[in-house]
C-alpha cells in the first residue's frame, strides 16, 4: 500500500479558537503562512469546539462561510479533532479535557454536530475522520456500568453517522483515540473494548455500522509513553481488524538514565507547567513500568527510588517531530519512525496529521507567545521532517 495521497494535515487545536472569529484568524495568521513556508499543499485539521460548533450552527450560513473561507486560502478539510470538547487553551486544561466522556449524551451530540460540518467541508470522493477522547479518564469515579454506557453511545453515533452519508454521500468516521491514565490507553485494552463493543453491535443488529464507522486514531506519542512495541501495537491492531482512520504524528520527551543525567532532569523540571496534563512512566530495569498522573518540578528533581533507578522516562508532552534531542533530553523519534513504516505496510492509507499542540507551554513560551513567525516557522519546520520522514520509508 502506500501513505496517504491526501495533503498532509496539521492540527489547529495549537491555536486558541474560542470563537468562529478565532477559528478564521488562525487560518490567515498561522495555517496559510505555515503552507507557504512549507512549500506545500496543507490540510487545515481543524479544532471546533462547542461554542463554535453552537455558533456555526446558529447562523444559517455559518458552515457555509467557513467552507468557503478555506477555499479561499487554498486549504483542505477532511479531518476534525472533537477531542478537546471546550477551551483548550484556558489557564488549566489538565484532567478536564476528557469531559465530557462516552457515556454523556452530550458529548454524542457534539460528536454528531462535528460530522454534520466536516461533511460539508469534504472535498469531494473523500471520506472524512473525527478524533475523540479514549472513552474517559481513569483518574475519574466511573459506576460499573461505564463501559455498557459507552457502547450504547457509540452505536448510536454510528446509526447517525450512517444517516448523514445516507443524506450526503459524505462519509464521516470516528477515531477513538488512546492515552496513558485513560479508560483506553493501551492497545490491549483497546483491543478488548472493541471486542465488547462489537458483541453488541451484534446483538443489536448493526455490527457492519460499528465497523464501517468506528475506529481508532492512533498517537504515536501517546503510545510511545506506554512504552509500548509500536510494530507490535500495528499487528494486534490489524489481528483484531481494528481500522486506523487517523495517525496522529507526534513524538514525546524520553528522559534516559535519569540516575546520573542530572542535566536532564533539570531540563525536564521546566516542561512541567500548569496548562495540561504530562502523564510520566518510567521503563525499570526489571521490566515494570512505574507511573507519575502529571510530570512536576518534584518529581523531575527529586524523583522517587523506582524512578531514578530507572532505565529512562517517556512524558505525554508533545515536542516537534523534527527534533531527535532537546539539549539532554532525547525524544520518541524512533518510534514515529516505525509507525510510519508499520503505515506503509497497512492495505489501506489512514489520515496524517501532525499535532504538536504545546508550542504555547514550552520552557520558553514567552517568546515564541509574541513571535508569531517563529510558531510559524517551528510549524513548517515540522511539516518538511514529516514529508522528509515519509519519502525516507517510502
Amino acid at each position: 500500500m502506500s501513505f496517504s495521497e491526501l495533503p498532509l494535515s496539521y492540527c489547529t487545536n495549537v491555536h486558541p479558537g474560542r470563537t468562529v472569529a478565532d477559528v478564521m484568524s488562525g487560518l490567515a495568521q498561522f495555517t496559510v503562512p505555515a503552507r507557504q513556508e512549507f512549500g506545500h499543499p496543507l490540510a487545515a485539521g481543524l479544532w471546533l469546539a462547542q461554542p463554535v460548533i453552537q455558533e456555526l450552527l446558529a447562523q444559517a450560513d455559518g458552515v457555509r462561510r467557513l467552507a468557503d473561507e478555506l477555499r479561499r486560502l487554498d486549504l483542505t478539510c477532511y479531518t476534525l479533532n472533537a477531542f478537546p470538547y471546550g477551551d483548550f487553551h484556558g489557564t488549566r486544561v489538565k484532567e478536564q479535557v476528557y469531559l465530557p466522556d462516552w457515556t454523556q449524551v452530550s458529548r454524542r451530540e457534539y460528536t454528531v454536530s462535528c460530522a454534520r460540518i466536516l461533511a460539508e467541508l469534504l472535498p469531494a470522493g473523500i471520506d472524512g475522520s473525527i478524533s475523540t477522547v479514549p472513552l474517559g479518564f481513569k483518574g475519574f469515579s466511573h459506576p460499573p456500568e461505564f463501559l455498557d454506557r459507552c457502547c450504547v453511545e457509540l452505536l448510536q453515533l454510528a446509526r447517525e453517522l450512517e444517516q448523514i452519508y445516507q443524506a450526503t454521500g459524505r462519509r464521516v468516521c470516528l477515531a477513538i483515540e488512546p492515552e496513558p491514565f485513560c479508560v483506553l490507553e493501551t492497545i490491549p485494552e483497546t483491543v478488548d473494548f472493541f471486542a465488547l463493543l462489537r458483541q453488541r453491535a451484534d446483538r443489536e443488529g448493526i455490527r457492519h455500522l460499528a465497523d464501517e464507522y468506528l475506529g481508532l486514531c492512533f498517537d504515536v506519542c501517546h503510545q510511545a509513553v506506554e512504552y509500548e512495541d509500536i510494530p507490535t501495537c500495528f499487528r494486534q491492531l490489524q489481528d483484531a481488524e481494528i481500522r486506523i482512520h487517523k495517525l496522529h504524528i507526534t513524538c514525546a520527551i524520553q528522559l534516559d538514565d535519569p540516575a546520573s543525567n542530572v542535566a536532564g532532569r533539570t531540563a525536564l523540571a521546566q516542561y512541567a507547567e500548569p496548562r495540561y496534563l504530562h502523564q510520566t512512566i518510567a521503563s525499570a530495569r526489571s521490566g515494570s513500568h512505574p507511573r507519575w498522573i502529571d510530570l512536576t518540578p518534584e518529581l523531575a528533581l527529586n524523583p522517587p527510588a523506582e524512578f531514578l533507578a530507572a532505565e529512562s522516562w517517556r512524558i505525554h508532552f508533545h515536542v516537534p517531530v523534527n527534533a531527535d534531542h532537546l539539549g539532554p533530553l532525547s525524544t520518541t523519534r524512533p518510534q514515529l519512525k516505525q509507525a510510519l513504516a508499520e503505515v506503509l505496510a497497512l492495505n489501506y492509507a489512514p489520515h496524517l496529521e501532525v499535532e504538536t499542540y504545546t508550542w504555547e507551554v514550552f520552557p520558553d513560551a514567552p517568546t515564541v507567545a509574541v513571535s508569531p513567525d517563529r510558531l510559524i516557522h517551528g510549524l513548517a519546520q515540522e511539516l518538511r521532517a514529516t514529508r522528509d520522514l515519509i519519502r525516507e520509508t517510502r
